[in-house]
C-alpha cells in the first residue's frame, strides 16, 4: 500500500482505495494520496514471463514424466482489469502459476506418453485455452504457454531408444530390399527391352537380306532373259551358209593339229549340200557356155 506522494510509472496502474473501499484506478504520473484516507496498490500491466519449475506428471499409461514450462501473461491496462487483479484475488501471479500446473496435470493425465512427446504444440494450445478461460475473472490475459522439455524416466527412455533403433533398422532393411527389388525390376525390364530390340533388329536384317536376295534373283533372271533374247535375235539373222562356214573354220583349226586322224560327223554331208548345190548350179551354166563355145 502507498500513500502521500506517489509516482506511477508508464507500465503501471494504481488501484486507489478510500477508507478501505475501492475508489478508482489512476493512470501513470505524479499522484498525491492523503495518508490514512487514501491508499494505493500498484499493478504492472506489462507482459510478464514466469517459468514454472519442473513438476512430475503422470500420463494415462501410468508413466511418470518431468515437465517444465514457461507462461506469458498480462494484466490488461483498462480500468476494470487492474481492479480485478488487486481486489478479486489475493495474489494473481501465484494464482496463475498454480492454475497452470493444475490444468497441465489434467491434460497430461488424459494422454499417453507417446502423444505427450509427439503433440507438444497441441498440449500448449489446450493449456493456454484452459488458462485464458479461468484467468479472465482476475483481469489477466494468458498470451502464450511454452513447454520446454518432457523428460520420461531413464528406463522408459532406454526402451524408447531401443524401439527407435529397431524401427530405424526395420526402415533401413525395408528401404534396402525395396531398392534391390526395384533394381531387379529395372534390370529385367532393361533385358526385356534389349531382347525386343535385338529381335526386331534380327527381323529387319532378315527382311532386308530376303529382299536383297529377291532383287538379285530378279536381276539375274532379267539378265538371263535379255541374253536369251539377244541370242535368239542374232540366231534368227544367221543362215545355213554362215553356220557351215563357221563349221569349216572349226574343222580347219582341227586340221592344224598334229594328229593324223580326222573324224567327220554325219552332218558333214548335209552341211556341204548348200555348197554342192552352188557347184551344180554353176556347172550347167558353165557347160552351156562351153557347148556354145564349141558350137
Amino acid at each position: 500500500m502507498s500513500s502521500g506522494i506517489v509516482i506511477v510509472q508508464q507500465q503501471e496502474r494504481m488501484v486507489v482505495q478510500r477508507f478501505g473501499r475501492f475508489d478508482k484506478v489512476v493512470s501513470p504520473g505524479f499522484r498525491f494520496l492523503v495518508p490514512f484516507v487514501f491508499s494505493g496498490t500498484k499493478v504492472g500491466v506489462w507482459e510478464q514471463t514466469q517459468r514454472v519449475p519442473t513438476q512430475k506428471y503422470i500420463t494415462t499409461d501410468n508413466v511418470l514424466v518431468d515437465l517444465d514450462f514457461v507462461i506469458y501473461y498480462q494484466v490488461l491496462p483498462d480500468d476494470e482489469n487492474p481492479r480485478k487483479a488487486v481486489l478479486d484475488v489475493q495474489n494473481y501471479e501465484a494464482a496463475v502459476l498454480n492454475l497452470a500446473v493444475a490444468e497441465l496435470r489434467s491434460i497430461i493425465g488424459n494422454i499417453t506418453l507417446a502423444d505427450a512427446l509427439a503433440e507438444r504444440e497441441k498440449i500448449q494450445g489446450q493449456l493456454q485455452l484452459a488458462l485464458d478461460e479461468s484467468t479472465g475473472r482476475w483481469g489477466v490475459k494468458v498470451r502464450n504457454v511454452a513447454i520446454n522439455e518432457i523428460d520420461p524416466p531413464p528406463g522408459v527412455k532406454q526402451a524408447m531408444e531401443r524401439e527407435k533403433s529397431a524401427a530405424a533398422i526395420k526402415t533401413a532393411e525395408i528401404t534396402e530390399s525395396e531398392g534391390q527389388r526395384q533394381a531387379q525390376i529395372n534390370r529385367a525390364e532393361g533385358e526385356k527391352q534389349s531382347a525386343i530390340l535385338q529381335a526386331e533388329g534380327n527381323r529387319q536384317a532378315a527382311i532386308l537380306e530376303a529382299e536383297g536376295d529377291q532383287q538379285a534373283t530378279v536381276l539375274r533372271a532379267q539378265g538371263f532373259s535379255t541374253a536369251l533374247d539377244r541370242i535368239y535375235s542374232v540366231a534368227n539373222t544367221v543362215d545355213a551358209k554362215t553356220m557351215s562356214l563357221q563349221y569349216f573354220d572349226t574343222l580347219k583349226s582341227l586340221g592344224s593339229s598334229p594328229s593324223t586322224k580326222f573324224i567327220f560327223p554325219m552332218e558333214f554331208t548335209s552341211m556341204l549340200s548348200p555348197f554342192l548345190g552352188m557347184g551344180s548350179n554353176q556347172q550347167p551354166s558353165n557347160g552351156g557356155n562351153s557347148e556354145a563355145n564349141q558350137s
